[in-house]
């Protein structure tokens, strides 16, 4: 397994990655200075001729800049399961996505390309989470929620169940969101509430 970003989210990815003994063959960064991460080789800027078989994820937790860089990827993109993970065996999981350690996700659930689920979230039934979303740590989805393109739910956050939460969306650490949130939303609190809404990325 390649990875793309020598971050702090790249040490989590790592340590996901030696628990299921998958060899990180290096990791992609433009900053020449880092030389190692956690005894791991940094392999310089991209470049697709290294290693052109194996699979690469993109180890950085901005969502955006996730996805800028995935359009730039020629490497096929993998999948990193945490075994500590409880994944229901109907659950759909696409390419680039990650699922760190102690997170449960249940039947029916979908989860789209290069998708963040970050240590000990919950997602329950017939959750959509679409391409480039995080759910933070300690997050919990109950049934039929669906998360926008790009979204980050913050840590500890609580969605109730058949919310739906629009595309590059943040809804703040604890929160508690009982009723659907419009795309671009700020929003913070028990009982939630907007108080902004981002400028629309050039997507």
């Amino acid at each position: 397994m390649l990875l793309f970003g020598a971050s702090g989210h790249a040490r989590v990815i790592c340590s996901c990655l030696e628990a299921i003994n998958t060899t990180i063959e290096g990791i992609f960064d433009d900053n020449e200075t880092i030389k190692t991460l956690d005894q791991h080789n940094i392999i310089g800027k991209y470049d697709f001729k290294l290693f052109e078989s194996s699979p690469l994820i993109i180890s950085i937790g901005n969502n955006l800049i996730r996805k800028k860089i995935a359009a730039n990827i020629q490497h096929k993109f993998g999948i990193v399961k945490h075994p500590s993970a409880l994944i229901d065996k109907t659950v759909i999981v696409d390419l680039g996505t990650v699922i760190m350690q102690g997170a449960i996700i249940q039947r029916g659930t979908s989860l789209g390309k290069h998708v963040i689920i970050n240590t000990g979230a919950s997602v329950d039934h017939d959750c959509i989470i679409s391409d480039y979303a995080h759910i933070s740590p300690k997050a919990t989805l109950c049934g039929n929620v669906k998360v926008g393109e790009g979204t980050q739910v913050g840590a500890g956050a609580i969605i109730i169940q058949g919310v739906t939460i629009g595309k590059w969306a943040m809804i703040g650490a604890g929160a508690v969101v009982r009723k659907s949130i419009p795309d671009y939303a700020v929003v913070v609190g028990n009982p939630s509430k907007i108080i902004k809404y981002n400028k629309p990325n050039e997507q």
